[in-house]
């Protein structure tokens, strides 16, 4: 059974002469799972996806499935703008051991809520694990409605929780408020994982945790055991990182800084082009100002 709290990290797909560092991601699963996060995410928005051949694609999630050991579970993200390649999606990943999986809302034909309903209604059809919705309109350009994850979780048990990354903390309190308790939800952007866990979040889906994830385990850690203080205090301190880490497109920020610790290259895949000269300076300092480097 999935045990969705605490930090989860959307962990960066490493690459070296334009091809998957397959040491450098051993590398990154061991350091996370040395900073006591609860779960990898592989393969999602922080993983370059869309830009991975399907056979990338699956070698990634395997990796990172052998790699964690069953240390800690591996929720790969999955989905398209098409159901039924998002279908066929599902079946393949399923046979990798994986312990859930993280579906995004379709990007770019912007569907209707009742485009959802029936584009996730085959997807959990075909997933023998829990699924994960993920809510994220900046990059899809559509908003998954409280209603809408109401409807899809009385249907299939197998949807367990959300991603939630709308940036709206009145959304979030209204999916707490009607769902089941059984059902989590999971903060999907780090400078609001605090406010989220105030209203009914249980963790994050973290980009900051590449570079940090002691750090990010401990807040949510200490924020479900109560102390909230030191939660505070520990995401203030990470908060100028945190902005620092979005100056530009996710990823493009957090590969650098994972440069910086030695954990991999900064090399994105186009269209995503290296982080600019001016913002690593700012990436830079909120590292050390945070005591990571």
């Amino acid at each position: 059974m999935l045990e969705l709290k605490g930090c989860f990290t959307a962990i960066i797909t490493p690459f070296k002469n334009g091809g998957i560092d397959r040491s450098a991601l051993k590398k990154i699963v061991r350091f996370q799972i040395s900073g006591g996060v609860s779960g990898l995410v592989p393969c999602g928005s922080t993983g370059e996806a869309a830009t991975l051949a399907p056979e990338e694609y699956l070698e990634v999630i395997r990796l990172t499935v052998v790699s964690a050991g069953g240390k800690v579970p591996v929720v790969p993200g999955v989905g398209t703008n098409s159901t039924a390649k998002s279908v066929e999606m599902v079946k393949k990943v399923s046979t990798l051991g994986v312990d859930g999986l993280l579906a995004v809302v379709p990007y770019y034909n912007k569907p209707t809520q009742d485009g959802m309903i029936a584009h996730f209604s085959e997807m959990a059809r075909a997933a023998d694990a829990p699924i994960i919705l993920y809510n994220v309109p900046g990059r899809t350009g559509v908003n998954m409605l409280p209603a809408t994850v109401l409807a899809l979780r009385k249907k299939f048990s197998n949807i367990v929780g959300i991603k939630e990354a709308s940036g709206n903390l009145d959304q979030v309190s209204e999916i707490v408020n009607i769902l089941d308790r059984d059902f989590a939800v999971m903060s999907g952007d780090d400078s609001l994982t605090l406010p989220m866990m105030s209203v009914g979040a249980r963790g994050v889906i973290s980009v900051v945790s590449n570079i940090a994830p002691a750090e990010t385990a401990k807040i949510c850690d200490l924020f479900l055991k109560g102390g909230t203080d030191t939660a505070a205090k520990i995401h203030h301190t990470l908060f100028p990182l945190i902005k620092a880490l979005f100056t530009e497109t996710n990823p493009i920020p957090v590969k650098y800084a994972a440069s910086l610790l030695g954990l991999c290259g900064c090399e994105p895949r186009l269209p995503l082009t290296p982080l600019s000269e001016r913002n690593r300076y700012a990436v830079k300092k909120s590292m050390v100002e945070a005591g990571l480097l």
